[in-house]
């Protein structure tokens, strides 16, 4: 649907952005609630094909290391090939969800912005108003309501440190990672507390890669077992930052490091332990808080990791790894007690660092608080600034079956604000 000559677009009940977890989930309650493809709504999605973010993964992450992929309602995943990328395990299911129930996916269609406008009462359409969504190339869609799903893939966060503009090496982030191959004898710093650092890190050295692991705390390692009441508690704790318009933490923030096999053969390698804290970059190397040469500066990795490691492991892990890494002794900088600061040279930063809310096309709208985030009703879904914005996929909702949950709500909610206007 486009603007024409003869006047503006029809006025949907529902424009649903993004078509992954989150967007194809509302679009499936939205036929069970019996609004029709094509006339009451439209799914538009930036991509050239199904998946949403996860056709963008990289191949080395297979079905068996991604996180757990939440059934979309009424078609269950079924068992994959564990050892198949999951961008493709994950597209050819989203794809055929898409075909299966005819839904009514635009793509590509990259949205730059969401506006409202108040109607004429005297034209009889009332006072709730409509949004007009607006693509890249001039299409538009209006609408009664908008389910947000643009998820966090498009807006990769790099933290600022003093020297990064100056550090002559290569730095990307999760976002561009492709192969840990790419890496093979290269010495590589991967920043971040997050699965997907320890990832990275495992990948890395098992293709050659000499690493350092990089934290801002000590990792939060969890021996807790991830069950049902495990899931809706991480939901309860994110809803009570969103609901007050705080920004969502981090997923490793809510959820812990699980200890897992793999990971606990990492921490006794030495290769899951972390250096400490990034303090600046240099032109060729970065500034860490630990460890020094005789390893004796490695600090605390949490509790749990702690009572894991046999005495000395750690240091001896670190000791290791630095001179594995350097070739030589580190530079010592300077003293900090109780940590003692390093310099250590790198090829590669590897900055996985996470992701923010895709959200810039809302702007007109100004549902943002000034600390970033975005106040949101006990639902989950529903923008206390808005009324007839729903957004899916975000805070509580970021997980593939806290998505799948949100989009149901937040189709419920559309449905049931648009009725007596369809």
């Amino acid at each position: 649907m486009s603007n024409s000559a003869s006047g503006p677009t029809p006025l949907l009940a529902t424009v649903v952005i993004g078509a992954g977890q989150a967007g194809l989930s509302a679009a499936g309650q939205l036929l069970r609630k019996k609004l029709r493809p094509h006339e009451d709504f439209m799914v538009l999605d930036a991509n050239d094909g199904p998946g949403g973010a996860w056709r963008h993964r990289w191949d080395a992450l297979t079905f068996d290391a991604a996180h757990g992929i939440h059934d979309l309602p009424g078609m269950a995943l079924g068992t994959p090939d564990p050892a198949e990328p999951a961008s493709r395990v994950v597209a050819r299911y989203y794809g055929r969800y898409e075909r299966d129930l005819a839904l009514p996916v635009v793509r590509p269609v990259k949205v730059v912005s969401v506006d409202h406008h108040v109607e004429d009462a005297a034209a009889g359409h009332g006072e709730t108003g409509f949004f007009t969504v607006t693509a890249a190339d001039g299409r538009t869609w209006r609408a009664r309501t908008v389910i947000n799903a643009t998820g966090t893939w498009d807006s990769p966060y790099v933290p600022y440190y003093p020297g990064i503009a100056e550090f002559t090496g290569r730095q990307l982030h999760t976002r561009g990672f492709t192969a840990a191959s790419d890496f093979a004898g290269q010495r590589v710093l991967v920043v971040g507390g997050g699965t997907s650092a320890l990832q990275f890190l495992l990948q890395l050295h098992e293709a050659g890669a000499r690493t350092v692991w990089s934290t801002r705390r000590e990792p939060d390692w969890t021996d807790r077992f991830f069950d049902a009441s495990w899931g809706v508690d991480v939901e309860t704790s994110v809803s009570a930052r969103t609901t007050m318009g705080l920004p969502p933490l981090s997923v490793v923030a809510a959820t812990g490091l699980p200890v897992t096999e793999q990971y606990r053969a990492g921490l006794a390698s030495g290769v899951l332990i972390s250096r400490g804290p990034l303090r600046r970059l240099t032109p060729t190397g970065v500034v860490l808080d630990g460890p020094g040469p005789d390893g004796g500066a490695v600090p605390s990795q949490g509790r749990v990791a702690d009572a894991l490691l046999e005495p000395g492991a750690a240091a001896a892990g670190g000791l290791d790894r630095v001179t594995a890494l350097t070739g030589r002794a580190c530079t010592q900088v300077s003293t900090e007690d109780p940590l003692t600061t390093w310099e250590t040279p790198v090829d590669t930063i590897l900055w996985a660092t996470g992701f923010r809310a895709t959200m810039d096309h809302l702007a007109p709208l100004h549902v943002r608080e000034r600390g970033g985030g975005v106040v949101m009703h006990a639902d989950g879904v529903s923008v206390a600034k808005r009324p007839g914005l729903f957004l899916v996929g975000y805070g509580a909702s970021a997980s593939t079956i806290g998505a799948t949950r949100a989009g149901r709500r937040a189709a419920v909610g559309a449905a049931e604000s648009t009725t007596g206007h369809l």
